[in-house]
Parts: structure tokens; sequence; C-alpha cells
């Protein structure tokens, strides 16, 4: 039983940040980087499955990032996980959610796991694509912001519970393998032990660029692309005091003054 974790390092803003020279993102001095939010309760559900089902269960935790990256795997490899895998190459500079699932779907062909789950979205861009994405192109069963999950090692099916808008609750059951994207709250991330940490730098971790997995950089070529990024300008609010009367006629000002009149 192998359950496949991929996890992202984000990029978290400073309160006071300043744009790139080609206005496209935020400048990298105004960053500080850590695990993705979501991917620490992956991590954990994984866990939990895997200590559940003893000595039969690996998990392996997976990144797309350079070096930097590294702490990011680290720091789930301190938590439990057996081994890790960082795949990186100069063309993923750019590459966008479907860059990244294509390039995920060949470690999981090459890693052949029963489960594979990653965080309901990322902290930074917030996209939730990359296991839609996966799971189409590996033509696995997906289920995204899992709130729950039943499933034991060796079962041809698992349930779980997704919440829905207005505050629903579905329950289904997907075949497996799949690609789960777990949302926050499903179970409470343990913190990593100095003793985790120790061991986590000892634990091995596999390097790999594109042509390790077959891939080119025409094969991970963003499909979109950032035109501009920039912080709005901040808007003004006024509270309304007085009588229900008051507050109306105040109110039909306010209407004249956006449409002009």
């Amino acid at each position: 039983m192998k359950i496949l974790v991929a996890v992202k390092q984000v990029s978290v803003l400073d309160d006071e940040f300043e744009m790139r020279e080609d206005g496209r993102d935020v400048d990298e001095d105004f960053f500080e980087k850590d695990l993705n939010e979501f991917d620490h309760f992956a991590v954990e559900e994984a866990l939990l499955i895997a200590e559940a089902a003893g000595d039969e269960a690996e998990v392996v935790i997976v990144t797309v990032g350079d070096e930097d990256a590294d702490d990011a795997l680290r720091t789930a490899l301190a938590k439990g996980a057996e081994r890790g895998i960082r795949v990186w190459d100069d063309s993923l500079v750019d590459a966008d959610s479907i860059a990244i699932a294509r390039v995920l779907a060949k470690v999981v062909e090459r890693e052949n796991p029963d489960m594979v789950f990653t965080g309901a979205q990322s902290v930074d861009f917030g996209h939730a694509a990359t296991g839609m994405a996966l799971a189409g192109l590996l033509g696995w069963p997906h289920a995204a912001v899992v709130s729950k999950l039943e499933f034991k090692p060796g079962n041809e099916r698992a349930t779980i519970h997704r919440e829905l808008e207005g505050g629903l609750e579905e329950i289904m059951s997907v075949a497996c393998p799949a690609v789960l994207s777990i949302q926050l709250g499903i179970n409470q991330p343990r913190y990593a032990s100095l003793r985790g940490i120790r061991q986590a730098r000892q634990k091995p971790v596999d390097e790999l660029d594109l042509s390790d997995l077959g891939l080119t950089a025409e094969a991970v070529k963003a499909a979109s692309r950032v035109r501009r990024m920039y912080a709005p300008e901040k808007g003004q609010a006024e509270i309304i005091e007085g009588s229900v009367a008051e507050q109306a006629a105040r109110l039909a000002e306010i209407v004249k003054e956006l449409r002009g009149a």
C-alpha cells in the first residue's frame, strides 16, 4: 500500500511589499515561504491511514520546485513520511497548474501508488486545479474538498464526505485508486518533533528532472500566463447611523453620487 502526497511550498506576503519590475509578480524579497497550509492536512490523513495499516503502508511526498522547496519537503518528511521526490527543471519556472499536473502524472506512473492526496488548494494562488487536472490526465476518479475519509488499504472503494455550498455535506464513494483533494479540518495535523526533524535530514529524496520522467520543456509549457499583477486601490467605507428614515435618505444620496447625478 502506497499513498503519494503532492505538496507545495507557497509564498506568503509580508504586510508591506513591492512588485517586480515586469509587473507580473511580487518581488521575491517580500515573500515568506512555507509548506502550504492545506497540505499539512493531506499529509496527516495519509499518515493516519498508513499507521492504521502498520508496516504494509508507505507514504511518499512529492513536490515540484527548486532547491528552496526542500524545506517544505523535509517538513512533510519530519512528520513521518518515508521518502520524498523533488522534480525541477528551469522550464518549470512559469508553469501553471496544468503543467504541474503533467509532471505529477508522470511521477504517479513511476511510483504506481494506490492513492494520491493533494491539498484542496494552495494559499498563494488558490486555483484548486492541480488535483482535478492530475486525475483527468490519469483517468482516475477525483473528489475535492474532502472533509472526512473512510478508507483501508486493500479496499476497492473509499467513502468520503465533501463540503458543499450552504453548509451541505455530500457522502459518496469512489473507486480506488483515486485522487483526493483534502480540505482543512479533516484532522489535526501533528507537529514535527525534534527527532522527526533530525530523521528527515537522513530520509531519501529523489531529485528528478523532466528527462527522468520522459517529458520535454514543450510538454510542460504553460497554457496560461500572468499578464499583470497589482494591488487594487482600497475603497472607502461609511457607517450610516440614525433612524431608519435617515439611513434610507443617506443611502439614496450615495446611489445618486454613484450614478453621477
